[in-house]
């Protein structure tokens, strides 16, 4: 499913890292073999890695990647800058975000909404894996910068983006 832009994932334009360009990353992504798709993700907050299986087999790992300006505990409610934690799927993807490409996690469940309803808020939504704000040039955006997502350099989610499907389960610790 391809989804209307949206913004809503973060605050674009916070410090950056210095060095390469991000498109330099290129040449450090991992070699997956033409035609491979990913069944999977895991994302491990605490370690900053996102690994993509197939059948149980890592097929490229991801280092240094970014949460949501309040990268410790799981999402509760909008607003609150947290990057879930649990097990969802990848159910969109968005050529046109406001991020170079994203993908959607199907955050909130049906446990997140119901805590959130049971405090009387909103438990937010628009969680995606995405690339850095669109018109950055330059290396990633060294911090946390999100407002709950998970952020990469462009050329990663170019590459997660082709071999990702929708419907990859995605399970993010902490």
């Amino acid at each position: 499913m391809t989804l209307a832009a949206v913004g809503g994932c973060g605050a674009g334009g916070q410090t950056a890292d210095t060095g390469q360009q991000a498109e330099d990353s290129a040449a450090l992504l991992p070699v997956i073999l033409a035609g491979t798709k990913a069944d999977s993700i895991l994302v491990d907050k605490s370690d900053r890695t996102l690994i993509l299986y197939k059948a149980d087999e890592e097929i490229a790992r991801y280092t240094n990647i970014r949460f949501g300006n309040t990268p410790q505990g799981h999402k509760r409610f909008e607003g609150d800058e947290r990057t879930p934690e649990g097990r969802y799927t990848i159910n969109g993807r968005n050529p046109g975000s406001s991020y170079h490409l994203s993908l959607r996690i199907s955050y909130p469940n049906a446990a997140d909404r119901s805590y959130a309803e049971a405090k009387g808020k909103s438990p937010g939504g628009d969680i995606f894996i995405h690339g850095q704000p669109n018109g950055r040039d330059g290396a990633p955006i060294a911090s946390d910068w999100t407002d709950g997502c998970i952020a990469l350099s462009n050329a990663e989610i170019q590459q997660i983006w082709n071999v990702v499907p929708d419907g990859a389960v995605i399970t993010i610790q902490p």
